[in-house]
């Protein structure tokens, strides 16, 4: 059998867990979901049996912890392999997995092939290049990069059953003690269905006005690139991308950003990409699904006094 960490948020499984669980099911075994705190309703992906670590200490996030119940579960069920969301979470605490038990890992999975050996297509060099590995392992351990592999339901009567792990002080030296909100509030951008986004080309913290505007009135998350949290115009929670925040929206509005392959690695999942650049050959105009060519400074106010007009 296989064996999945399914993060949840809001008392629901996220997006990247079940995208995992689409992944795990291509091995052709049962798939066990390993669940913390409270159980979700896993009976449209595929799940034999869902288990659901209780323990006095889980009440907040602990990543030792986590990867110490993940291999308990994983050698109690003798289980062929492990996955994971390749989210910051689900990579963190693969890795400590992998370093307590010395069994290797493939981060950012694409696709299996099961073996005998185990082979493994995962992004490389910000999505930019598919590597091909294979893994001689009892027991590999894989995280699946999020927004690439789509979410099949499967119908099936999971079971649910209790797990108590057994966790030690030093588990839980590492943990979670309090969530700060993002500074304004408003739309996430991991859970925004429009994305804003500004680039070096709106030129100053200032310029930003215009990109908020255009955000409010679309109801979207305001998103950036790194050359802007570089220059301090725009804390990095706002930051998409390779080494920010990996989004999915139905539509990415991408203002004055080159798109650089570290940028276009954290909006791989967005349906619809509109690129407003002053550059029509820059690398995100080519890659964009529609492009306006000109001042962003002009288009933007444009659009949102159009938007006005029907609103």
């Amino acid at each position: 059998m296989v064996l999945v960490l399914v993060e949840q948020a809001g008392g629901n499984a996220i997006d990247p867990s079940l995208q995992t669980l689409t992944l795990a099911r291509s091995f052709g075994q049962p798939v066990h979901a390993l669940l913390v705190g409270s159980a979700t309703d896993l009976t449209q992906h595929g799940v034999a049996v869902a288990h659901v670590a209780q323990h006095v200490a889980l009440g907040a996030y602990a990543p030792d912890a986590w990867a110490a119940m993940l291999n308990q579960l994983a050698v109690q069920l003798n289980a062929s392999a492990v996955l994971a969301a390749g989210t910051d979470r689900g990579n963190e605490v693969m890795a400590r997995f992998a370093a307590r038990t010395g069994l290797p890992l493939a981060a950012n999975c694409t696709s299996v092939s099961p073996g005998p050996p185990l082979t493994v297509t995962r992004l490389r060099w910000g999505g930019s290049l598919l590597e091909e590995a294979r893994l001689n392992s009892e027991r590999p351990l894989i995280t699946v990069a999020p927004y690439v592999v789509p979410i099949e339901p499967s119908s099936m009567p999971a079971d649910v059953e209790p797990f108590a792990p057994e966790l030690t002080d030093e588990n839980l030296l590492v943990r979670v003690v309090e969530h700060v909100a993002a500074p304004g509030g408003g739309v996430s951008l991991t859970e925004a269905k429009v994305v804003v986004s500004g680039g070096r080309g709106v030129g100053s913290k200032e310029g930003f006005a215009i990109i908020e505007e255009l955000a409010g009135l679309l109801g979207a998350a305001v998103g950036c690139s790194r050359a802007v949290t570089s220059a301090g115009w725009r804390p990095h929670t706002d930051q998409v991308g390779q080494t920010g925040t990996k989004v999915a929206p139905d539509v990415y509005i991408a203002c004055g950003i080159s798109g650089a392959t570290q940028h276009m690695a954290g909006l791989k999942g967005a349906k619809r990409i509109l690129a407003i650049n002053s550059d029509a050959q820059a690398p995100m105009m080519q890659n964009a699904d529609y492009t306006v060519a000109g001042d962003l400074k002009e288009i933007v106010p444009a659009i949102s006094a159009e938007i006005r007009k029907v609103k």
